[in-house]
């Protein structure tokens, strides 16, 4: 008889426990979800752009005059000292070639001047002679006044002829010199290219430059060989510690920042640095993004509080990022993956006491990228879903997957 009701009863118990999976399968279960705790903070609202570094007083230094300026002496990284480290060498350039036409002019132009020349020496034989023969004259005119044949004016009128001879002598030696340097003159233009090295040979063929300031060499602008002309930029120079950050602000948020607002700087790979502002510039200017887009923007500059050896290793020239506190305000904090927009309104999804999200509207404040600061709608304590899915609905279980603290 007990084996009759042996088989329904393992039956039945077997189809109850497949209902009991089943309904337990398909019964809802609470949806994990991030859960942050509303609490009160300090919200610091920032300006964040990139920004660049750069030596506050660079100095260019360039060709006093113009000639061929031989290969740096200096590399960039190079310490310099004021008035003693030599960053340049600058030689005479070559002499032009001449086209045949010119060579013809300047070979007649040297044939002239020694015609002049040997015009010049004659002239100064002709005046020697007269010189001599007034010479005489004057001596025969001593004797002959000594002895009273000659009258005094005839005698004055010898000593007259003697100066008048000499002055002419004079002037034909001044005359024969001015036909000699003429004729270098004439003989110079020929010179050609050939001449340089025979010219850049002497000790004092060159000019040498110094650096007019203690430094590092930042750039060399002309580094190998080459004629320049006078103001030819050759090498820049720069102290190092001497450093402050330039950043490209929108003008929307230049008009944001305080004439004495601090900074931070990251992003240069160490630490977080402090800065201030130094100045923002009135005029500004149109930036094209990288998006296309026309923006106006406003050069703002920056100088570093911290001291040179919490910034060591940092140059000229370095990406950084600068993040320009505008404001700052003590509030309840909720963060911003907790928010989204329901119609024309901020919302979110409070856990209540029984585990399960409900829908609420907020008022928000001033925000930053991480927190927004709550006007209305949250209480200090409230739990808010992170990141809500489309899972998420009033009313549903939630599963607290971690729990997050502002």
């Amino acid at each position: 008889m007990a084996a009759k009701w042996v088989r329904p009863i393992v039956l039945t118990a077997v189809a109850a426990g497949a209902a009991g999976a089943i309904a337990w399968a398909f019964w809802p279960q609470p949806i994990p979800a991030d859960i942050a705790v509303i609490e009160p903070g300090t919200l610091e609202v920032t300006v964040d752009e990139e920004g660049m570094t750069r030596i506050r007083d660079i100095y260019a230094v360039s060709a006093p005059i113009a000639g061929k300026v031989r290969r740096s002496p200096r590399e960039v990284g190079d310490v310099v000292t004021a008035d003693e480290t030599l960053v340049a060498i600058i030689q005479p350039t070559a002499p032009a070639f001449l086209d045949a036409r010119s060579r013809r002019e300047a070979e007649a132009a040297v044939s002239a001047a020694e015609a002049a020349v040997h015009l010049g020496e004659a002239q100064v034989t002709e005046a020697r002679s007269q010189l001599d023969f007034a010479t005489s004259e004057l001596g025969r005119a001593d004797e002959l006044m000594r002895r009273k044949i000659i009258s005094e004016r005839a005698h004055q009128q010898a000593k007259l002829e003697v100066d008048t001879a000499g002055a002419r002598l004079a002037s034909a030696n001044a005359t024969l010199e001015v036909r000699k340097r003429e004729l270098e003159s004439a003989r110079a233009r020929l010179i050609g290219p050939e001449a340089l090295e025979e010219v850049a040979g002497g000790d004092s063929c060159c000019v040498e430059v110094h650096a007019p300031v203690d430094g590092e060499v930042l750039e060399l602008v002309t580094e190998s060989e080459q004629v320049v002309a006078a103001g030819t930029p050759l090498i820049e120079i720069g102290d190092p510690d001497n450093l402050e950050i330039v950043v490209d602000l929108l003008s929307s948020d230049a008009v944001r920042v305080p004439r004495d607002a601090m900074a931070r700087i990251d992003g240069w790979g160490g630490d977080v640095l402090t800065a201030r502002v130094h100045r923002i510039e009135m005029a500004g200017f149109t930036k094209i993004s990288a998006l296309g887009i026309e923006e106006q923007r406003v050069k703002a500059v920056f100088d570093l509080v911290d001291p040179p050896e919490a910034w060591d290793g940092l140059g000229h020239g370095y990406r950084v990022v600068v993040h320009v506190v505008v404001d700052r305000v003590d509030a309840l904090l909720v963060p911003l993956g907790a928010l989204f927009r329901r119609g024309s309104t901020w919302a979110v999804f409070v856990v209540d006491a029984d585990n399960r999200a409900r829908l609420r509207t907020v008022v928000l404040g001033a925000r930053n990228t991480r927190h927004a600061a709550v006007m209305d709608g949250l209480a200090e304590g409230d739990r808010v879903v992170l990141h809500p899915s489309d899972r998420i609905a009033e009313g549903v279980k939630i599963a607290a997957r971690d729990t997050e603290d502002l």
